[in-house]
């Protein structure tokens, strides 16, 4: 399914989001400065590029698994149907699964930093009520499934 979503460039510099390969589900936001990133420190990057979405959709964005492998994550991010400036991303360096960090990292511009994907919402219409109905999971939360 193909829909249209019309944007704007809020910077000249601004390169438009596309998909890397046939079947992507998301189109990669690229940087407009070069920032060097370090451990713990959240680094916002404007992406320079507007949009408006048609009615029924959100656009999500997501962290890059090229960058999330050695540690640079993005905030997961909603942009809702009626926005529309400029969309944002935060990156921030996490520690590796060895526990470490690398010193620094540098963004350099036109550097990939993140994934929009564009997808479909569901409306829902609350309905308080006294009780909810039996199921196996009932109220366990965090750690329920098990190590």
């Amino acid at each position: 399914m193909t829909i249209r979503v019309r944007f704007r460039k809020t910077r000249p510099d601004a390169i438009v989001p596309t998909y890397a390969h046939p079947g992507d589900s998301g189109m990669d936001l690229c940087a407009l400065e070069s920032v060097t990133i370090v451990p713990g420190v959240p680094q916002f990057f404007d992406t320079g590029i507007a949009i408006e979405l048609p009615p029924g959709y959100e656009a999500q964005v997501r962290s890059r698994s090229s960058l999330t492998k050695i540690g640079i994550v993005a905030w997961l991010g909603t942009v809702d149907n009626g926005y529309r400036g400029s969309i944002g991303v935060v990156l921030t360096m996490q520690a590796r699964a060895n526990g470490g960090y690398d010193d620094t990292y540098c963004v350099t511009s036109g550097s990939k930093i993140a994934q929009l994907v564009i997808a479909p919402v569901a409306f829902a219409e609350l309905e308080e009520v006294y009780g909810l109905s039996d199921s196996e999971r009932g109220g366990r939360g965090w750690g329920s499934s098990g190590a």
